[in-house]
């Protein structure tokens, strides 16, 4: 919505650059003075002023008085918009603007601006009786407001307050316009279950018996279970067995309507035994909800020294491997942890290495297999759905396949020209998606050292991957504040997700293949629908880096693991339920319900997986969180990777169930 002719009349007169002073502190000294019902609409006109005065100011040549605006008024947007402000902070000259992507994305783009009516008619009058036909030129030219009856909303209602459109936003809407198929795979084992008559009868039905989107995790924590021995397996079979008529299933398997497609990769064989593991697996599972929450286990990387970039959790839970800055992979044995060592030495490891063994509290050896290639820092590590694998991403521009039975590198991929921030199997293994500093996500192949498909058109670094359940798209996440979704197939986005105020950190995949949840640097959370490109709900509580995203098993559940010490439960049902209309009329911030905060001492959260079966053998399904101990002004994840050196020196286990107390954190 532009102002009327009259109010613009004037504004073509020369600024000077006393007037940019002058009218951007008036406008926001009117702002902050505002009621505060209205308080927080207003303050959002501030920011996009703030950023085309000063690039105004350069334009125009008026270097020297541009940079001291800006550093003058800088602190009033430090804390929402601090990397945009890093970027800024280059432009020198008015030849920066052109050149600098970012900045001319700025100059020829608007900004919309949300507002209720009473909002932008305050605006309008204080415009009205403002003499700045300076701001009054910038809010007219740089600022779309789009204005709704209504009551005002806090700025964390919505996760489209404040957006960029224009040029890159008319793309947006143009690509969110094409089709795609969210649903699960044909044949899926679902669908054997139901036409094979494999379910339970709706008496014994457990409460997350057979949700479509668990073909995955299901898939991928049976075939690792079997390395856990059969002893083991057989116990956790006939406890869930046992389990199953005291489950009480608290409403309809809305998942198993999800549309069913065709692959468009070549999917691998399966062994047999390991089909029948997971269909065996999907009779005994339990459905999670607000009244049956998982069991929770906290496992703390003690003493890093900062020396931590990454860790990574097997889908069953038995594995889990950190990437250090010293190029090293290493992998634990969760079994193993708290047995004496064995006398043989590990692949790569010298009795004369200071990290060939780590200590226990009590003083007793624990051994991990040290995998040694790399000439940078590692960045990402990821288990194959088997365990057999992990793959490992570094700073030296490569990724690194290596075998947990082999203790060995077996490959070694090339192709990116920047260091590679994330690599991740695909849900049914041989398939792996990389991202990188250089702008651009790749799919490859076990059997292929070159990548089959190259996906380019995010405008920052590819912070990190996530494959959608029927690995026919994966997902990227940027520091351009984007998500993006591709099609594996064409290499074609199919999907623009504008909404984060930050860089994109984590990303995952509901079960069923409908949603996608994103977290960024500032700790926001957003459910993404895939089919509409819309934010169904927005997730506030976290306060720092949110690093991971986990789905329950059978989708009714979110973890979400943060740098600010906490892991958060979110009620996923209750938020994909409440129709939109519902949600403008309500303006809560809560869509997504909150079930569960649990508090790590003061330890970053690293890592999530929820597995089906807990670690025990309990029908309740169980999630294991990695944290790791370092200093506490590490929450920038992209500075941590270029700053943190050392290595591990020792690692600490302990279980703890339902709660932060009493935790094994430090």
């Amino acid at each position: 919505m532009d102002f009327e002719n009259g109010i613009i009349a004037d504004v073509g007169s020369e600024s000077g650059p006393t007037q940019y002073y002058d009218g951007y502190e008036k406008l926001k000294s009117w702002a902050q003075n505002s009621l505060d019902l209205y308080k927080p609409e207003l303050l959002r006109v501030l920011y996009p002023v703030f950023i085309h005065c000063f690039m105004d100011l350069v334009a125009k040549r008026h270097i020297q008085e541009g940079r001291t605006f800006f550093n003058r008024f800088r602190g009033d947007h430090e804390l929402m918009h601090s990397r945009d402000l890093q970027k800024l902070e280059g432009v020198l000259s008015p030849s920066h603007l052109e050149e600098m992507e970012f900045a001319n994305t700025l100059r020829q783009s608007k900004v919309n601006v949300k507002m209720c009516q009473y909002s932008y008619d305050l605006m309008l009058q204080y415009l009205h009786k403002s003499e700045s036909t300076t701001i009054l030129g910038i809010i007219n030219e740089h600022i779309n407001f789009q204005v709704s009856p209504g009551q005002p909303c806090l700025i964390s209602d919505d996760a489209e307050a404040v957006t960029l459109i224009g040029s890159s936003q008319d793309v947006a809407n143009q690509i969110n316009k094409k089709e795609i198929h969210w649903g699960l795979l044909e044949d899926s084992f679902e669908d054997r279950l139901e036409k094979g008559g494999g379910l339970l009868p709706d008496s014994d039905k457990t409460e997350g018996e057979s949700k479509e989107g668990d073909m995955d995790e299901n898939k991928k924590r049976s075939v690792e279970s079997g390395k856990q021995g059969a002893s083991l397996k057989k116990m956790k079979k006939e406890k869930a067995a046992s389990a199953t008529t005291k489950a009480v299933r608290p409403e309809a398997n809305t998942i198993a309507a999800a549309p069913r497609v065709k692959p468009e990769l070549t999917l691998p064989v399966m062994p047999t035994e390991v089909e029948q593991s997971i269909l065996e697996d999907l009779r005994n599972r339990v459905q999670l909800s607000s009244v049956a929450l998982p069991s929770v286990s906290f496992y703390t990387f003690i003493n890093t020294h900062n020396g931590l970039n990454c860790s990574s959790i097997s889908h069953d839970g038995s594995l889990v491997a950190g990437g250090f800055s010293d190029s090293s992979l290493k992998v634990w044995d969760m079994e193993k942890l708290g047995q004496p060592a064995a006398n043989s030495v590990l692949q790569g490891e010298d009795d004369n290495s200071p990290s060939g063994h780590v200590l226990s509290a009590n003083g007793g050896k624990k051994s991990y297999t040290l995998f040694q290639g790399h000439s940078g820092p590692v960045y990402s590590a990821s288990f194959c759905p088997l365990g057999d694998f992990v793959l490992s991403s570094s700073a030296d521009t490569t990724i690194r396949l290596w075998s947990t039975k082999l203790n060995a590198n077996l490959v070694c991929y090339k192709g990116h020209n920047y260091p590679v921030w994330d690599v991740q199997f695909s849900p049914v293994g041989h398939y792996f998606a990389s991202a990188s500093h250089d702008r651009t996500a790749r799919i490859w192949s076990m059997d292929r050292i070159q990548p089959l498909r190259l996906m380019a058109g995010h405008l920052s670094d590819v912070d990190c991957v996530q494959w959608h359940v029927n690995c026919n798209y994966i997902a990227t996440g940027s520091s351009d504040k984007t998500v993006r979704l591709w099609d594996v197939q064409s290499g074609e986005c199919v999907r623009i997700f504008i909404g984060h105020r930050s860089m994109i950190l984590s990303l995952a995949m509901s079960p069923d293949g409908r949603y996608m949840a994103s977290g960024d640097e500032d700790g926001s959370v957003m459910m993404w629908d895939l089919s509409s490109g819309r934010c169904v709900s927005p997730l506030m509580g976290h306060n720092s880096c949110v690093w991971s995203l986990a789905f329950s098993g059978e989708g009714s559940l979110l973890a979400s693991g943060s740098a600010d010490c906490t892991v958060r439960l979110w009620d996923v049902n209750t938020s994909t339920k409440v129709p939109k209309t519902e949600e403008n009329k309500s303006g809560s911030s809560n869509r997504l319900r909150s079930l569960k905060t649990l508090v790590t001492k003061s330890s970053p959260v690293y890592a999530l997986r929820v597995s089906d079966l807990d670690y025990y053998g309990s029908l309740r399904p169980n999630m294991n969180a990695f944290v790791a101990q370092h200093s506490p002004d590490q929450v920038n994840k992209k500075e941590q990777k270029g700053l943190v050196d050392g290595r591990i020196s020792s690692v600490g286990c302990e279980r703890m169930v339902d709660g932060p107390k009493n935790g094994p954190d430090n």
